[in-house]
């Protein structure tokens, strides 16, 4: 997420979390819970002076890159429940601080060239189990195989 400081420089602080951790609330707005993390709080600071920001989303598995223009506000915890509730990542161990919600002005799909395919452990295990089963299928055979052969 890229924000703009009362310094006239641009800020970008990479948000993160669990697969999914970005929610959608309605047809132009999304929202996360803003975890704990360096305790600097300058995009925190710079949405509270200007709320546009930009932010870029990648998809590494599928090389998909999303460019988007918003506005930001910051709602805190105790604000909206129901927001919380919605926003909340489940079973993900964590810390809140604070939350976020963007209203999307505009929105690019950007060029794939230059995106490296990318898998998390969990997605190379799961794609990898048919190899698995089909392996150990042919163990069993072969094993049935020899202890017939062994019979004779």
């Amino acid at each position: 997420m890229a924000s703009f400081g009362e310094n006239k420089y641009p800020y970008v602080q990479h948000r993160g979390g669990p697969a999914g951790f970005i929610k959608v609330i309605d047809n132009k707005t999304i929202g996360i819970v803003d975890f704990s993390g360096n305790q600097q709080y300058i995009s925190t600071g710079n949405i509270s002076k200007n709320e546009k920001v930009a932010l870029i989303m990648v998809s590494y598995p599928q090389r998909a890159r999303l460019k988007l223009y918003a506005h930001a506000r910051i709602v805190s915890l105790e604000e909206n429940n129901i927001l919380y509730n919605l926003l909340e990542p489940k079973d993900y161990k964590f810390r809140p601080e604070q939350m976020m919600v963007f209203e999307i002005q505009a929105y690019d799909w950007n060029c794939p060239q230059h995106i490296t395919p990318r898998y998390t452990a969990a997605e190379i295990e799961q794609a990898l189990l048919p190899q698995k089963k089909y392996i150990s299928d042919l163990e069993n055979k072969v094993k049935e195989l020899e202890l017939k052969l062994s019979q004779k």
